[in-house]
């Protein structure tokens, strides 16, 4: 038996050792000398994760450990949030790192019916060990599908030679081609409306009152009027804060891209003018991972601009569709996991921060300069069938034209086919269409003449979202676009509550068998949409529920 004593110092030697993974002096230097000069913050923790991916390439478990200690958290915490997100690659003890390049092949719903399985197929074999190829959910390039990104480059795709091409000229430094007009961030730029509002030649109250009469409405999906908006966080006490949204992850949805990519400066504008009005003091600008070009644009724009006291931050995503819903993105921008909070308090109210916070969609933002140069009459004079305004649709699938269409409010998905996107493609006819992405429902070309716009599409057990529209035809299946969209939540899922983590999951497993059960499905849905935190869970099983009612003869006997 040892001695009480020699037990007693026994213990105290091992208590001279800190518990838990001890820093590596190599990879604390390295941290160091990434992060240089910058601010030890918490809410930098995903942009410190980014330069660590950037420069090499995963992140090891030494330098999780060492940035850890750089920012005084405890190494569950750092762990917690690099673990959250898709995008970054943790490489554990004795693990070997990822290839030093990566090829996304997007298999949403649009890429899917374009060959996007033939290339995850083919291309490992095509590309060798060297290179890794991995499926990925909506990267936003739907109108040209399938897309692929090689590294952080999106390449035109005709077929595996065109990414093996893509491939060899990323491996040898030079620049990848890229998809469409290259970003150049419009002509636009003397902020005219902005010079007129800050001299005084437009008051606050007659600014709001424009976008109140207008009828703008939030366009990422929720369509809370923004004029409304705008006094409820104006009356709240400063300091304030704004949060842009340009992390559009919604399958089928790429406008933002279109329009960031060709009118930065128009964007940044009605930005700042929104920040006038309201009483802002820092605005946070959360963009997506994927759109690394729109990131060089936005960095370059942001750089050239004198806003006075006004700060602006820009903040990169990590793929997690998730931080699209509001709270999620804010808690994204703190450097945490991108989970929904509980309401209330509302975002207005203790948003970002703990301060009232504006939140909004990127395209809000784009369209308030050109509303206040041209008037609310302008802007509510479009619309159709009923409707006011204007809208962009993101059109993908069984089109001639697909892309970006600027629409009357009220147009129908025939008239949109019929008018902008050139018809159908040649040997197809409709037989379905999303008509606000993977959310928004499964219709059938019956209901060919709704009037898509806000409100709508509800009694039809739809709605129109971020209105992206994904054009099926007699080849496709309302059944096989239904189980991509549920595979999709399943992955998004955040996890938080059961309801959506286990409700997405077995829904997924639900709909692979022959025939829908379809009282058990319909009792899943009940609880999902009831009991779920946030409109990922309450939505996800709308494309589900919309093939038992519209698409019966595909699921049952």
């Amino acid at each position: 038996m040892i001695p009480i004593a020699v037990q007693g110092a026994s213990r105290e030697r091992k208590r001279q050792r800190p518990k838990g993974r001890q820093v590596d002096a190599a990879a604390l230097q390295q941290v160091q000398a990434l992060l240089g000069e910058l601010p030890r913050r918490r809410d930098l923790l995903i942009e410190f994760l980014h330069l660590i991916q950037d420069a090499y390439g995963c992140l090891s478990a030494a330098h999780l450990a060492a940035l850890a200690s750089e920012l005084r958290l405890a190494q569950v915490e750092v762990f917690e949030v690099a673990s959250f997100y898709h995008h970054f690659d943790i490489v554990r003890e004795g693990e070997l790192s990822p290839p030093a390049l990566t090829v996304r092949v997007c298999d949403g719903l649009s890429c899917e019916m374009a060959g996007a399985g033939e290339l995850l197929a083919r291309l490992p074999a095509l590309l060798g060990r060297e290179v890794r190829v991995i499926p990925a959910p909506c990267i936003g390039r739907c109108d040209q599908a399938p897309a692929v990104l090689v590294g952080q480059r999106a390449v035109e795709v005709a077929g595996c030679a065109s990414v093996s091409a893509a491939v060899a000229l990323e491996a040898s430094g030079q620049a990848v081609a890229r998809v469409g007009a290259a970003p150049t961030g419009g002509d636009g730029g003397n902020f005219a409306v902005l010079g007129e509002c800050l001299s005084g030649m437009r008051s606050v109250e007659a600014v709001i009152g424009e976008l109140e009469a207008s009828g703008l409405r939030g366009l990422g999906g929720a369509g809370f009027p923004a004029g409304r908006k705008w006094r409820i966080v104006r009356n709240e006490p400063g300091p304030r804060l704004m949060a842009v949204n340009i992390d559009e992850g919604e399958p089928g949805t790429f406008k933002d891209r279109f329009y960031l990519e060709r009118n930065a400066r128009q964007f940044i504008e009605g930005m700042l003018i929104a920040a006038w009005a309201v009483g802002i003091d820092e605005i946070y600008v959360y963009l997506r991972d994927e759109y690394h070009d729109c990131r060089k644009l936005l960095e370059r724009e942001l750089a050239q601009l004198d806003a006075g006291a006004l700060r602006i931050h820009l903040r990169r995503g990590a793929g997690a569709y998730v931080c699209g819903e509001e709270s999620a993105m804010i808690e994204s921008i703190e450097g945490k996991r991108g989970m929904p909070r509980l309401r209330p308090p509302y975002v207005a109210q203790a948003g970002l921060f703990g301060r009232p916070t504006l939140e909004h969609n990127f395209e809000t933002l784009y369209w308030l300069p050109e509303i206040l140069a041209k008037g609310a009459a302008w802007f509510a004079s479009h619309g159709r069938h009923g409707r006011k305004g204007l809208r962009s649709f993101s059109v993908s699938g069984r089109v001639k034209q697909p892309g970006v269409k600027l629409a009357p409010a009220g147009i129908t998905v025939q008239e949109l086919i019929d008018e902008y996107c050139g018809g159908m493609q040649d040997g197809h006819r409709l037989y379905a269409y999303l008509p606000g992405g993977a959310s928004g429902g499964i219709l059938p070309a019956s209901l060919n003449n709704i009037p898509l716009d806000f409100d709508t599409l509800q009694p039809y057990g739809c709605f129109i979202g971020s209105a992206a529209i994904i054009v099926l035809s007699q080849e496709d299946s309302a059944r096989a676009a239904a189980a991509n969209m549920m595979r999709f939540f399943r992955h998004e899922s955040c996890g938080q509550c059961t309801p959506c983590r286990v409700g997405t999951a077995k829904a997924a497993e639900l709909i692979e068998a022959p025939v829908w059960d379809a009282v058990l499905l319909g009792e899943l849905s009940q609880v999902m949409r009831d009991a779920s935190i946030c409109g990922l869970g309450q939505a996800a099983p709308n494309p589900v529920d919309c093939v038992l009612k519209y698409f019966p003869h595909e699921v049952t006997r």
